[in-house]
């Protein structure tokens, strides 16, 4: 997920069947090579000189894994690239684009001073265009909490119900569970101008927060939440958006007076002004990825449900959608 200016925002997914490769996520650093891991295959097609390496970078939720998996698979499969993936939090890839060791990320939540940054002001990177998703960042309740209680889905009617949402943690007033602290949240803010008798307590990762709302849900525990969509888990359980003050252009500019929603985030993928003009057959596919929150949805689900690998998971939506990657490649 992103990050505005000037503060963490949580966020994100899994349960313990994501034990995958995004536990190694939050050491990462540029510049260490133990955060990255050679994805290629003995059986690509096409000319590896051609394309050379293709440095990816993998952000720590499952449905930017998703996209890495796919694009991956088809740069190897295709393109005869050697994809080296890289697991790395959101800032920390993007400091990657001038010394050459994160060719793309393929999958932005906003982070406008990051292209300020490194777009604007220092050019190691450009935009390569929309991946077709379109991300959505909020307040969510289980769903028997919202059938018991419709009118909690209004973040007027809150601190009428704070003392149920109270843990261990929360200092006697009401948990807002956030995920892993790198993401993009403004939670903390909206709690303090909202005026809410809510505390903000990180799950540390999009694991543990899925893992928190399947509980609530099955046990019928009072659970609110940080959550996002493209999310697969919304197929499992079906989380219900609390209605925050809406959003208008501006109202999130200074990060500690915001007192608003989330924007509708359409994302995007940035990729390192050399690697735009290396003439890398990588590049073009980076470019031309598009696909819809189901296609994100459908192979982050049988990575983090299923429990298929990640090269698996692509080559099972790849073989399904060779149409749609054609159009990538052509």
């Amino acid at each position: 997920m992103a990050r505005q200016a000037t503060k963490w925002r949580a966020g994100a997914v899994g349960t313990a069947v994501l034990a995958l490769t995004l536990t190694a996520c939050g050491g990462a650093k540029v510049g260490d090579d133990s955060s990255g891991s050679d994805t290629s295959s003995s059986g690509s097609a096409g000319s590896s000189g051609k394309c050379g390496t293709f440095n990816l970078a993998v952000n720590p939720w499952v449905g930017y894994e998703a996209n890495a998996a796919v694009v991956a698979y088809v740069a190897e499969q295709d393109l005869g690239c050697k994809v080296t993936k890289k697991d790395l939090k959101e800032e920390i890839a993007w400091q990657g684009f001038g010394t050459g060791e994160v060719d793309a990320v393929i999958e932005n939540w906003g982070h406008d001073d990051l292209k300020k940054k490194y777009i604007t002001d220092q050019k190691t990177a450009v935009d390569a265009g929309a991946t077709g998703n379109e991300g959505l960042i909020g307040w969510y309740v289980p769903p028997w909490l919202a059938k018991a209680h419709p009118d909690i889905t209004d973040w007027n009617n809150l601190d009428k119900y704070a003392a149920k949402f109270k843990t261990s943690e929360s200092g006697g007033k009401g948990q807002l569970l956030d995920g892993d602290p790198s993401f993009v949240t403004n939670d903390e803010a909206l709690v303090k101008n909202l005026k809410l008798d809510f505390k903000v307590v990180y799950a540390g990762s999009e694991t543990a927060l899925i893992q928190a709302f399947r509980k609530a849900e099955k046990n019928k525990e009072w659970v609110i939440g940080y959550f996002y969509e493209p999310q697969w888990f919304m197929a499992e359980v079906p989380l219900v958006k609390v209605k925050l003050p809406e959003y208008k252009a501006g109202c999130d500019a200074d990060a500690e007076k915001v007192a608003c929603d989330y924007p509708v985030y359409k994302l995007d993928k940035i990729v390192s002004a050399k690697f735009a003009k290396s003439g890398s057959p990588a590049y073009d596919l980076v470019k031309n990825f598009t696909w819809t929150n189901d296609d994100q949805n459908t192979v982050a689900k049988y990575i983090a449900v299923d429990k298929m690998t990640p090269e698996a998971a692509a080559k099972k939506w790849v073989d399904a959608n060779r149409t749609k990657v054609d159009a990538w490649i052509k």
